[in-house]
């Protein structure tokens, strides 16, 4: 790393300008520096690798082919086919808890999502049909996993390795530029308990949900009562002999989102669309989004609006916080019709929001079923019948559905080594940091989707990912164009940032005491999963690059940070079809 640092000759300070006779000491070219002989503008050769053909990773290919010139780009997906969690997750129930018209692309919408919460299926068709339909397969190679990773600081690049899951072949590849998509929810995991395998019965994890699965008449236990379990369980419910809902701690579980909008008087577009009981859109409606682009529109804007309004709702001292709170205690009540038993054990003492909320109205109802039985404590382990508590009770059943969720610490399922080490053993050791939640100090020209305290739980993912992507395509820029070999986020600026995250993290109820994987697993620490601020803070803060952030090594063997000027030429002058004359029609004075 080179610092480069400015100097001001104390002699010429406060002496004009130099006389007709004498020459500027300054002009006298440094030893070993020549000009360039390129104009400004010109993009060199580089080489970006991807990890993850998600929705992160189908938006970086569309974004760097927007932005850049004179580059490659690669995919490696350990997946047989595209879409991430979207491929993997299939257990019965599965959808996502975002309204539909604000999960997908900005520049992909889709007219006809057949629900109000879009299910698993439809999704994951939605990521392959954008993906075919865009030319993007070219750009992935799908069952392959990168298994290690090496920053080498004297070529400046990443040295990778890459499983092929099909042959087992190994090996090695390189970027300039390593882009991380994984997501924060794939990598799944085994609860931590003890003789797991002494089990003689089905045990399976919502994960890696077996097609073949039938559950009738079946003694079946679930565990976990986050948004997998909540919507996983009342799918089980009806057909099963007896269903066990064995749970740690309480979670929140507000209304339908059109009830509440309805009830806050927000979203009246809603009154403009038909939906049947399960929330279906009426063919109706899905012919007049198909036919109306004035009012399909509207109802994205409208929906996206509302989404983007929910940061009150866990601000612990706002009065909405306590308002929506208690509206949610008392619809959770009446859904549990009233059930001292079930309401002590369900409804949490801890503060609206210290939880991810999932909405859950079939859940609620389930657990009221004379075929359902709720198990609040710690499991002391598995037996050969069932699942032994903590108070010695052993819970005999045919099946356990682990609905315990993934791996949520942040650290990288293979190993990360930059500057200062692995980043598999610094976030283990140190709570996990990253700038803006997509670079991290120490590994240069690394870039991650989702990082530590991303806007994870305030909305859509897509239009994170296509301001996330917007991002990382200009810091890769400036690099490509302005002779900068690799670029890092400074230790100071992570250290601060991470500072004011600190400090702003008490005002939510994110940071009250409760287990959350908002606070990776724990009950109590800092908040690692979450922006300090809205989705629309988010969005402002990535609106500009703070290049004084950054440390910088350049590609000029004198370490000149000025070398990309070239030869004083401009590539926007030497494009024969370009205009020279392009301020003009935007003059220079006129507010952007």
């Amino acid at each position: 790393m080179v610092t480069v640092r400015h100097s001001v000759e104390p002699s010429r300070v406060g002496h004009g300008a130099p006389t007709a006779n004498s020459q500027p000491r300054d002009v006298v070219p440094s030893a070993g520096y020549s000009v360039r002989e390129q104009p400004l503008g010109s993009a060199k050769k580089i080489r970006i690798v991807g990890i993850g053909a998600g929705l992160s990773g189908l938006n970086m290919i569309r974004t760097l082919r927007l932005d850049l010139t004179n580059y490659e780009f690669i995919i490696y997906e350990k997946n047989p086919d595209v879409g991430g969690t979207w491929f993997e997750n299939r257990y019965p129930g599965c959808r996502c808890d975002i309204p539909s018209h604000s999960y997908q692309f900005s520049w992909r919408p889709k007219h006809d999502w057949s629900n109000f919460h879009a299910t698993a299926k439809e999704i994951g068709d939605y990521l392959r049909q954008v993906c075919d339909e865009e030319g993007m397969r070219d750009s992935i190679k799908t069952s392959h996993q990168i298994t290690a990773t090496r920053w080498v600081e004297s070529e400046g690049i990443w040295q990778l390795q890459v499983k092929d899951l099909n042959s087992g072949t190994v090996t090695i590849d390189w970027a300039h530029f390593l882009v991380d998509g994984t997501g924060i929810l794939n990598n799944w995991n085994w609860p931590d308990i003890k003789d797991l395998q002494r089990f003689k019965g089905t045990l399976i994890h919502t994960a890696r949900w077996p097609k073949n699965f039938d559950h009738t008449n079946k003694r079946i236990a679930v565990i976990g009562n986050g948004a997998t379990g909540i919507q996983v369980f009342p799918e089980l419910q009806p057909r099963a002999n007896k269903i066990y809902h064995i749970i740690r701690t309480p979670t929140w579980i507000p209304p339908p989102r059109i009830q509440a909008w309805k009830m806050m008087g927000q979203a009246e577009i809603m009154n403009e669309i038909q939906l049947d009981e399960h929330e279906n859109f009426s063919p109706q409606t899905i012919a007049r989004f198909k036919s109306d682009p004035e009012f399909y529109h509207r109802f994205v804007k409208a929906i996206e609006t509302e989404i983007n309004k929910t940061l009150p709702i866990v601000e612990a001292a706002n009065p909405v916080h306590k308002y929506a709170e208690a509206k949610v205690k008392e619809y959770m009540t009446a859904m549990l019709k009233g059930n001292e038993k079930l309401c002590k054990a369900l409804i949490p003492t801890f503060p609206l929001g210290c939880r991810r909320l999932t909405p859950g109205h079939s859940y609620l109802q389930s657990l009221t079923k004379p075929n359902v039985e709720v198990k609040v404590g710690s499991i002391r382990g598995f037996v050969p019948e069932g699942i032994e508590l903590e108070s010695g009770e052993v819970v005999e059943v045919d099946a356990i559905i682990c609905a315990t969720g993934y791996e949520t610490t942040f650290r990288p399922r293979f190993p990360v080594i930059g500057r200062e080490g692995n980043l598999q053993d610094i976030w283990t050791k140190n709570v996990p940091k990253a700038y803006m939640s997509c670079a991290v100090a120490g590994l240069p020209n690394y870039f991650t989707f989702l990082g530590p305290n991303a806007p994870i739980g305030h909305g859509s993912v897509f239009t994170l990912s296509e301001h996330i992507a917007k991002y990382i395509a200009h810091a890769i820029k400036k690099c490509q164009t302005e002779g900068i070999k690799a670029i890092s986020p400074s230790k100071a600026a992570v250290e601060d940032y991470f500072k004011h995250i600190s400090a702003f993290m008490p005002r939510t109820a994110w940071a009250a005491e409760g287990r959350s994987w908002f606070k990776a697993g724990r009950a109590g620490g800092p908040v690692v999963a979450l922006h300090p601020g809205s989705r629309i803070h988010f969005f402002h803060m990535l609106g500009s690059f703070r290049g004084e952030d950054w440390d910088y090594v350049y590609d000029d063997p004198t370490k000149n940070r000025f070398a990309y000027l070239g030869n004083g030429y401009s590539t926007k002058e030497l494009d024969p079809n370009g205009d020279v004359s392009w301020y003009l029609d935007a003059p220079a004075t006129s507010t952007p």
